[in-house]
């Protein structure tokens, strides 16, 4: 007998109870190996299937959309960002594309924190001195100084749900709240805040100790921290990005972190399409930069959150209706805006 429930492929492996709640409610083909898979695998395993559960390590090009088996009419991202897809081919071609937003937004906002406090605090160096040493010689005036959060001025890129999360959590540690963003928010967060809006992202890097960035990656956003930005930039600040790596211009950032201008950076995403940078390494050796491995959604909670946000989408799209974070045609580079947000 051939079932009823919706066929779909799940391009990564997901929390446990997510595939368990998955397997009961859909008829599910897992990539149990967990590797990113090629364009043909993932036409493959689409065969007679009717979703597509992707991740951000799918590249789900123009090419790969017109190759789709006719059977397939959604592509559920299990995630919030959606660069990798190539929203406005597969809404051209009468797929229905989704995302999980929302759902990240505490959790990205904490560890945009924690790299803020990490790299003036000296917190992995700290670490690092005891654990290959072995040995502590004790407590000294003068030893592991770092500086203060407090009284800086952080300038945050991207002023949506993270970013004012952010903002939130950064009021609380004493930090002045400056702000560039697409729009302007509205007194009601900005007030609390005490929160200064810039129109002018060059005026404002010039100005701030910290910047932030929590912004989508768009081809207006594709290094809006350019070269000529970055060398702009307020002598001794330091760069926090859990967003996108392409926001950046790396190699720019290396360089004026190696002559001095800029006082380092953290960051949860960097390029890694040919291996990361040696001279980046090199400088988190230096500890002049953090690097963590695009760790700032990697809670339990909030992938089993995606989890249930996915489900929900593909439930309600199979029933017929509209899913709740169903994309929009709207933006440039194919990213769509979420109907949820």
């Amino acid at each position: 007998m051939t079932s009823s429930k919706p066929k779909i492929l799940v391009t990564r492996r997901l929390p446990e109870t997510i595939e368990a709640r998955m397997a009961t409610l859909f008829e599910t083909d897992v990539n149990d190996a967990d590797v990113t898979l090629t364009a043909d695998d993932i036409i493959e395993g689409l065969a007679g299937k009717d979703v597509l559960v992707s991740s951000i390590t799918d590249r789900i090009d123009a090419d790969l959309v017109a190759r789709l088996p006719k059977s397939v009419r959604l592509i559920a991202q299990f995630g919030n960002g959606v660069d990798n897809i190539d929203v406005e081919a597969a809404l051209a071609a009468g797929l229905t594309v989704t995302n999980t937003p929302s759902v990240l937004t505490e959790d990205t906002a904490d560890m945009a924190m924690v790299l803020m406090l990490a790299l003036p605090r000296r917190l992995v160096e700290g670490t690092q001195m005891l654990v290959r040493d072995g040995v502590w010689a004790g407590w000294s005036p003068t030893s592991m100084l770092g500086h203060r959060l407090r009284g800086k001025a952080l300038g945050i890129v991207g002023m949506g749900r993270i970013g004012t999360a952010v903002a939130q959590r950064a009021k609380a540690f004493g930090l002045n709240i400056h702000y560039f963003s697409r729009n302007r928010r509205p007194p009601a967060i900005e007030t609390p805040l005490e929160a200064t809006y810039w129109d002018d992202l060059d005026a404002m890097l010039a100005a701030v100790d910290i910047v932030s960035l929590h912004t989508p990656h768009t081809r207006e956003t594709f290094h809006i921290l350019s070269a000529e930005r970055l060398a702009a930039m307020k002598p001794g600040s330091f760069v926090v990005n859990v967003s996108r790596p392409e926001l950046i211009d790396e190699a720019a950032l290396v360089s004026q972190i190696e002559n001095g201008h800029l006082s380092g950076a953290a960051l949860d995403v960097f390029e890694n399409k040919h291996g990361i940078d040696p001279r980046l390494l090199a400088l988190a050796e230096d500890n002049k930069v953090v690097l963590t491995a695009h760790m700032a959604s990697a809670t339990l909670e909030a992938r089993i959150e995606m989890g249930e946000t996915v489900i929900v989408n593909i439930r309600t799209f199979m029933d017929g209706h509209q899913p709740p974070h169903r994309l929009l045609p709207e933006g440039p580079r194919g990213v769509g805006r979420s109907q949820s947000a």
